[in-house]
């Protein structure tokens, strides 16, 4: 089936791309909005914030300097307050100072009870988790709750339009680095999806280890993968940068990568492999052994 286009509006309610924004999408009830910490205040008089929703805290960890994202569920109180109490509640939180944005989502026909919030918190949650690509704060998974054939496919459909708009928003919380299966991106539709997959095989001179690794070329750059070995021994050319991503990556005590980490260029996927400067073009090979320069230049 072919992808269909879809119509996202954004109202940058400040007049700035770095203030709030609102956004919604055609043919879809919910709302979504995009609201910096340091703005919070601002949003007192929305009376959209008052009704029940979801929401997630964004920011990076001081110890790792990884992605972190928070999810969170917001139902109406006795007082009237909804969404924004709570996103204040986080604020005035020691334990939760980590966040500098966050992202809520909720109904322009405030249909959301405490059924649905649940629902939606638990699934996101899990897809948040499924897709490692933050690490999620939440200390227990939230509970599903118990809803009825119909208004889960309802629910469902929510969560889709909701992925696409999360994306339009800067956060690609929920997409995978690599695409395991081929899966739609979008809503409720399949598309097939090509990643290139390279290799990389060398003896280290510094170490006299064998060195082998896999990368995925992908829309974003270059996935190294989770199994690739790693070569341990830093050269003195290596840029800083992959060396300050080798120093942070989760690499286990012989030298297996243990999570997939992504780069902008292939050179810079294949420094972090060998722990020196390296040409990506010349070392990653497609299975069949082409350099993946001769396969870019046919393409």
């Amino acid at each position: 089936m072919q992808t269909r286009g879809k119509s996202i509006n954004l109202f940058l309610m400040d007049g700035t791309i770095s203030g709030r924004i609102k956004c919604t999408l055609a043919n879809w009830t919910g709302i979504a909005y995009k609201i910096p910490r340091i703005e919070l205040d601002k949003c007192r008089g929305l009376e959209v914030l008052k009704q029940s929703g979801v929401y997630f805290l964004f920011g990076l960890s001081d110890d790792t300097g990884e992605s972190v994202v928070y999810v969170g569920q917001a139902g109406v109180r006795k007082n009237g307050e909804g969404i924004l109490f709570r996103l204040q509640e986080h604020k005035h939180n020691p334990v939760k100072d980590y966040w500098t944005e966050a992202i809520v989502f909720t109904t322009s026909n405030d249909s959301f009870g405490p059924t649905e919030i649940s629902y939606l918190e638990h699934r996101f949650c899990n897809q948040a988790i499924e897709a490692k690509r933050y690490v999620v704060k939440n200390g227990n998974s939230p509970t599903q709750g118990h809803v009825t054939e119909e208004k889960e496919s309802e629910l469902e459909e929510f969560i889709e339009y909701s992925k696409i708009v999360m994306g339009a928003m800067g956060h690609k919380v929920f997409e995978p680095l690599i695409l395991n299966k081929i899966t739609a991106p979008t809503l409720l539709e399949e598309v097939q999806v090509v990643e290139l997959l390279l290799y990389l095989k060398r003896k280290s001179k510094k170490s006299g280890q064998i060195i082998e690794a896999q990368c995925k070329r992908t829309s974003e750059g270059f996935v190294v993968l989770a199994g690739s070995h790693i070569e341990m021994i830093d050269s003195e050319s290596i840029p800083p940068g992959v060396k300050e991503k080798r120093n942070s990556a989760v690499i286990d005590d012989n030298g297996v990568l243990t999570r997939d980490i992504l780069f902008g260029s292939p050179s810079y996927a294949a420094a972090f492999v060998v722990g020196g400067h390296a040409n990506g073009l010349t070392e990653w090979k497609t299975s069949d052994g082409r350099k993946l320069k001769d396969v870019e230049d046919k393409e």
